[in-house]
């Protein structure tokens, strides 16, 4: 069993077809499946289910395509670190974050990009909980997200803070002071609360929070983005709870207006998550520095 074979071994079971494979592959067919077959005899074992259409992986084959993923993905690592001993002039970094965490990244991707020009940088978008698997399987360099627990395989260290608090336009009448009280909150109309399904964490303690204080929530419009809450409340739909590095740009611009309703302030530390016991490439190194 060689590198090659499991790339091809890879491009079948990816494209569900011997003859997709070898076009992709800029094979014959016939070179294709004597490939496999020669892995399939290597391994005693059968990869695929013969006759099926489109190809289907037998349970070997299953097991097989994580195992050749994380090769060919520590392959490309080794030629990355390789690269990287030029001093950082060129190479790649891939980095994992949720929706709200790339907001606290950006002026550190925009530092790193600065010092190192040449060095290709990759923002994956991503659910927090996909994150360390990513990372481990070496698919990802470094990842950055709110609520990391420690593994075996992953090691998260602190890398900020943030509150979420609530935003709303700078417009509206009731919110000429900065601090609002429950009292405040319930006689409001203006109250109308947007919620965004990436910020379940937040969104369970604040709805605890209000019920304890008895005083109603109108839950009744959830957007799917921070992006587009941010762009309703500016419309002056309504008020939002999202992280406070989301919204630095729209502060600075006095196009939003924070407010400190008491008892309602929910810290959120983020999280720099690496493989444990492996070496880090240089760029990786580097950017945490950033961060």
């Amino acid at each position: 069993m060689d590198l090659g074979e499991l790339q091809v071994f890879l491009t079948v079971a990816k494209e569900g077809s011997f003859s997709r494979a070898a076009e992709r592959l800029y094979r014959t067919q016939p070179a294709v499946s004597l490939t496999i077959r020669k892995l399939e005899d290597s391994l005693e074992q059968p990869l695929f289910v013969r006759g099926a259409r489109p190809v289907r992986l037998t349970d070997a084959g299953t097991l097989l395509r994580e195992y050749a993923e994380r090769l060919l993905n520590l392959r490309d690592e080794v030629k990355k670190g390789l690269a990287e001993l030029e001093g950082l002039k060129r190479g790649e970094l891939s980095l994992g974050v949720n929706e709200s965490s790339i907001h606290a990244l950006l002026p550190a991707l925009a530092a790193f990009r600065e010092a190192h020009p040449g060095v290709q940088v990759r923002v994956h978008r991503m659910f927090s909980r996909d994150i360390p698997h990513e990372v481990v399987n070496y698919r990802l360099d470094l990842g950055r997200f709110p609520l990391c627990r420690a593994t075996r395989n992953c090691k998260p260290r602190k890398s900020s803070r943030t509150n979420s608090r609530w935003w709303c336009r700078q417009s509206i009448p009731w919110q000429s002071a900065r601090k609002w009280t429950w009292r405040n909150w319930g006689k409001s109309r203006s109250s109308r609360t947007l919620w965004s399904p990436p910020l379940p964490f937040p969104a369970r303690k604040v709805i605890e929070l209000f019920a304890r204080n008895r005083t109603a929530l109108d839950m009744s419009m959830e957007m799917p983005t921070i992006e587009s809450i941010k762009r309703f409340v500016q419309m002056g739909m309504g008020v939002a709870i999202v992280p406070r590095m989301c919204v630095t740009w729209e502060l600075e611009h006095g196009w939003l207006k924070e407010v400190h309703v008491k008892q309602l302030s929910i810290p959120r530390h983020l999280y720099i998550v690496t493989r444990r016991g492996a070496r880090l490439p240089h760029t990786a190194t580097e950017f945490p520095a950033a961060a």
